[in-house]
């Protein structure tokens, strides 16, 4: 079998470097490539799939359509982010699907939808997803509806960005001329609409899922202990806190995993993960993030289908921390996915090669 490892690799350059080791300093002097991989979680990624046979990477970039059909590959391990616009992270599969060939995770409208917040947020209240009260900005012209009742606090978002990208404290309004002044410095930085939601007071949950239909399953829960944070820091992970004050040498114990929650707590917040994940279409794995309101009713933030899957355990990346609390090592969680998904497509078992290797 040939697998076709599909990535995008975060340019050196726009990374720190204090003494040397680029491993220890992390800190991207940009958000541009924050959603992107690192070489090393390529290369853990790359060096699971081997069991199956030849992994032929590809990065996602420049002339990739052309590599991809000439790759003759059975099967493509999607990972990658793409590069701009709001259907950036459908950009593969379209092109997968378009020469016929298999991959992991969701099709491209379901990633499409997922990336835009205020679309996917649409879809929850249509289909009766709890989700917390929403309106959007499209223009400096729309800014009289945050004038409007809409209730405060509220939590301003750019509508199509991944990996904490623009989520920064102070993003956090308590009054609609907090809210139009943000709303104004976000419109001009991300040039795209902007999601103005309720900030809910209560706990935060990131649930993992895998599998299909009757068969999509929640991995043990993580709640985000925000009393890890630096003191009076906003109860939030975004940008500050996963890209400048969790760092290697200096890292944030902000994942409770298993989540140390009563069961009736825990299922209402897998019920609504699950529930979201199917709203949204999502096949084979994706993770979503849960936070309660004030009477601890579990509301659905977003869905995120192409999960981070950073191998280092200290980088708390949840996918791979919840796959470990339930017992997986990192090669079980990406084989895993690769047999539910190949599951999906042929209704078979993807058996193990017995010799395999990579195609440069």
């Amino acid at each position: 079998m040939r697998i076709a490892l599909a990535f995008n690799q975060r340019p050196e350059d726009v990374v720190a470097d204090h003494g040397g080791d680029r491993r220890t300093t992390f800190e991207p002097l940009t958000d541009e490539y924050v959603e992107w991989d690192d070489a090393e979680t390529i290369a853990a990624v790359r060096d699971a799939l081997q069991v199956f046979g030849d992994v032929v990477p590809l990065e996602a970039v420049g002339d990739f359509p052309c590599k991809l059909r000439d790759a003759r590959v059975d099967f493509v391990f999607n990972m990658a982010e793409g590069h701009s616009g709001p259907n950036r992270e459908a950009h593969v599969p379209a092109m997968a699907e378009f020469f016929g060939i298999p991959y992991l995770g969701s099709d491209p409208l379901t990633l499409a939808i997922a990336l835009h917040k205020i679309r996917a947020k649409e879809v929850f209240r249509q289909r009766g997803v709890p989700t917390p009260p929403f309106t959007w900005i499209d223009s400096e012209a729309d800014l009289s509806v945050l004038r409007n009742g809409h209730p405060y606090p509220a939590f301003l978002k750019p509508a199509w960005e991944g990996s904490s990208k623009g989520i920064a404290e102070a993003n956090y309004a308590r009054t609609p001329a907090e809210a139009v002044e943000r709303a104004r410095h976000l419109l001009e930085a991300y040039r795209q609409p902007v999601l103005v939601e309720a900030f809910l007071p209560g706990e935060e949950f990131t649930v993992a899922v895998m599998g299909n239909g009757l068969d999509a399953r929640a991995l043990p829960l993580i709640r985000y202990r925000f009393d890890g944070l630096p003191p009076g820091a906003l109860p939030i992970m975004g940008y500050e806190a996963k890209w400048k004050w969790d760092v290697p040498d200096t890292p944030l114990e902000v994942l409770e995993c298993p989540a140390a929650v009563d069961e009736e707590a825990a299922e209402a917040v897998r019920h609504t993960a699950l529930a979201a994940y199917h709203a949204l279409g999502c096949r084979d794995w994706a993770r979503v993030d849960v936070r309660l309101d004030a009477s601890g009713a579990p509301h659905v933030l977003e869905v995120n289908p192409l999960p981070g899957i950073i191998p280092d355990p200290a980088a708390n990346s949840c996918f791979p921390r919840a796959a470990w609390t339930a017992g997986m090592t990192y090669d079980d969680l990406i084989q895993s996915a690769v047999r539910i998904a190949w599951r999906r497509v042929t209704g078979g078992e993807l058996a193990s090669e017995p010799v395999s290797g990579v195609t440069h």
